[in-house]
């Protein structure tokens, strides 16, 4: 099993929600600047149509433009979001390393969100899981509005397995569960990893918003229940276009300084994550970052 580690998903979850368009070319210097401060793994672009999300225009040029290596030699992977087969098509020939494919848990959601029923997406995403590992690119598959959704309230431990179940024939190289909306509580958080973890020995990462000041609980609560992996955004920015008050991803700065505090190392440094956080906090005309450590320094300071 994978140590743990996270996700960085600032370059594409972090600014999909924003109002302020950033151009290719500042989502590079963005990237880069995450890759200096120690980040082995990203979610850099997403393969939507730029009418529906216009901060993920370019995402061809992006991936021509941001860096392979870390300061130190090690190989940097970088992660497409992708909702259908011709996003996994442009995925693929841009180069990534790895596509996130999107499930939700419910009918109304999935068609907010990827404009087909459940079933259809299920299908696509069990084929999708197929032609990347056909290609050589990793997948994960993330469930998302695990933890509730915004037009069908609660979710249920069974609705979230028919999606797993859907999708583990195909092949995924990862489960992730996203609190989309930030509903989620620690005993969820046990309760949906156990779930999953009782089908499948499948490597399964946790995707969590702060919404409802419970993310850095949950974030605790994933490590405890053993997951492999926490996305986190520079700074706390990020949200879904498609579902209502989905704000606040958790910061990746608190949620490192929270990790090296209880004794994991996870390869990050949080004042080496502050400088690209404050970075794009000026890059979006943010007057500070969600996050708190940019703010409170850390202890011992």
């Amino acid at each position: 099993m994978p140590e743990l580690h996270v996700v960085e998903v600032g370059p594409r979850d972090g600014l999909q929600n924003e109002a302020t368009v950033l151009d290719p070319a500042t989502r590079v210097a963005f990237v880069s600047r995450l890759v200096a401060a120690g980040h082995r793994r990203i979610e850099t672009v997403s393969f939507v149509h730029p009418e529906r999300v216009p901060q993920m225009a370019g995402a061809e040029e992006v991936m021509a433009a941001v860096p392979r290596e870390g300061p130190d030699g090690r190989t940097v992977s970088h992660i497409g979001l992708v909702l259908n087969e011709r996003g996994l098509e442009r995925a693929v020939d841009a180069g990534v390393d790895e596509v996130n494919l999107v499930a939700v848990t419910t009918e109304t959601f999935n068609q907010r969100n990827q404009g087909a029923g459940l079933d259809a997406v299920l299908d696509a995403t069990a084929r999708m899981v197929d032609r990347a590992g056909q290609a050589g690119v990793s997948s994960t598959v993330t469930v998302a509005a695990a933890f509730g959704c915004p037009f069908e309230g609660e979710v249920t431990t069974d609705q979230v397995l028919r999606v797993v179940e859907a999708v583990l024939p195909a092949g995924p190289d990862e489960i992730a569960l996203a609190d989309t909306i930030g509903v989620g509580v620690p005993a969820d958080v046990h309760r949906l990893v156990g779930a999953v973890r009782d089908v499948t020995d499948v490597p399964v990462r946790v995707h969590l918003h702060n919404t409802r000041n419970t993310g850095y609980a949950n974030a605790w609560a994933a490590v405890e229940a053993g997951v492999v992996a926490i996305d986190a955004s520079a700074g706390g920015f990020g949200g879904c276009p498609f579902a209502p008050a989905a704000t606040g991803n958790i910061a990746t700065e608190d949620l490192v300084y929270l990790l090296g505090r209880s004794g994991l190392d996870v390869g990050l440094a949080v004042p080496d994550l502050v400088e690209p956080a404050s970075w794009i906090a000026e890059a979006l005309g943010a007057d500070r970052t969600p996050a708190l450590l940019g703010r409170a320094g850390t202890f011992p300071g």
